[in-house]
């Protein structure tokens, strides 16, 4: 008897920065619980509520950046070569590969 598990299928909107987001606000709620259910004063734990709230928000805002910046940057990128050389091939006659080389027989200063 075999037992079979199918992934639920994703939703339009789902990933990884949404539930990274879905986190940070369940925890701007947990937090300042916490902090009344330890004695913390109320003005202490909303000011750790508004101050995390503002974190998550600018994290949220520059996430969503970086994914449209990453997506952008993806579009414009050339597709790969069909040939691609081995890394100890040489592209070019007379093609030096790392160090300091000084050219033909001038003075290294």
């Amino acid at each position: 008897m075999f037992l079979y598990y199918k992934a639920p299928e994703p939703r339009p909107g789902d990933d990884r920065t949404t539930d990274l987001i879905r986190w940070a606000a369940f925890t701007c709620v947990l937090v300042p619980v916490v902090l009344l259910w330890y004695g913390a004063s109320l003005a202490g734990a909303a000011g750790t509520a508004l101050g995390l709230a503002a974190v998550t928000a600018v994290c949220r805002v520059l996430l969503r950046r970086s994914e449209r910046c990453a997506v952008r940057l993806l579009a414009d990128e050339p597709a790969p070569e069909a040939h691609h050389r081995g890394h100890r091939q040489r592209t070019g006659t007379g093609s030096r590969r790392g160090g300091r080389h000084s050219g033909g027989n001038s003075p290294v200063g």
